[in-house]
């Protein structure tokens, strides 16, 4: 029997803003049910490598492939669950899924079934009928996930996706998490929070100034770094200086430019969220 095809192939990717290297020559496969936890401090390259597969960024060298097709064409295929969520305050719960939803063709009877069907695992179904103006953090965050997750993607993108919930909410995304890779689903899991990856991830990541550390499972990296815990494996296998952040952004397209504000999160200013 062949052996299934890769979901996500990174192949030699670098990625430049004028002169900064943001990221250089990395090479990652991804395969259906898994959850990746994408490790790296401030100015790693972390975020640019989600924007690129997202789709948000092109690479300067090298390409994405989303199974047999570039990932800039294969937008519909990922879910994005930004740390800032970019909701409408003026609209319910439920109206701004029904909106990013038909965004990708799909009908409002199927977004809400998948919806109402994850807001029950995580116990808001009754929160789908408030506007989101004036909900917690948390309660932003669960919302951005269930509209991540409403037009049914292959890979999902969860950029500290923890941060603002309280512990009880925090243990039923990772419980959430879980599930979906059980399920068959492959998310990629960004966070500074090496506990918590040691815990959701079976797979690592580590980015450290604009390359690729170490990729594997945790007690490989434990292991191979002769360490007891993750957090001193990543100390040890970023020892050298970390480079200071840029906020270089590459000029974009009016519709590039839109497609990233709403992925992440950067809203118009019309929108009122209430951060």
């Amino acid at each position: 029997m062949d052996e299934p095809k890769p979901l996500l192939t990174i192949s030699a990717v670098s990625k430049k803003f004028g002169d900064i290297e943001a990221l250089s020559n990395v090479d990652v496969v991804i395969n259906s049910g898994q959850v990746i936890g994408l490790v790296g401090g401030n100015g790693a390259g972390k975020t640019t490598l989600l924007r690129l597969i997202s789709g948000v960024l092109e690479p300067t060298t090298g390409s994405l492939m989303f199974k047999e097709k570039k990932v800039s064409k294969s937008r519909e295929r990922i879910g994005v669950v930004p740390e800032s969520t970019g909701l409408y305050a003026r609209l319910t719960a439920w109206e701004n899924i029904r909106f990013h939803s038909r965004i990708y063709g799909i009908e409002d009877s199927v977004s809400w079934a998948r919806t109402y069907h994850f807001a029950k695992r995580l116990d808001i179904k009754d929160e789908l009928s408030r506007h989101t103006k004036g909900f917690s953090r948390g309660m932003r965050q669960k919302i951005a996930l269930l509209r991540a997750l409403a037009h049914g993607p292959d890979i999902l993108l969860l950029d500290e996706p923890t941060a603002g919930l309280d512990v009880t909410s925090a243990r039923t995304v990772r419980h959430l998490v879980g599930q979906l890779r059980d399920e068959g689903g492959t998310v990629i899991y960004s966070t500074h929070h090496l506990a918590e990856a040691e815990q959701v991830c079976d797979r690592i990541i580590i980015v450290h100034n604009g390359t690729i550390r170490a990729d594997g499972h945790p007690d490989e990296l434990i292991k191979s770094t002769m360490t007891t815990n993750l957090e001193e494996a990543y100390v040890e296998l970023t020892k050298d200086k970390a480079r200071p952040r840029s906020d270089a952004k590459e000029k974009e397209g009016r519709i590039s430019k839109w497609w990233s504000k709403f992925l992440t999160g950067t809203t118009p200013k019309e929108v009122g969220e209430d951060e």
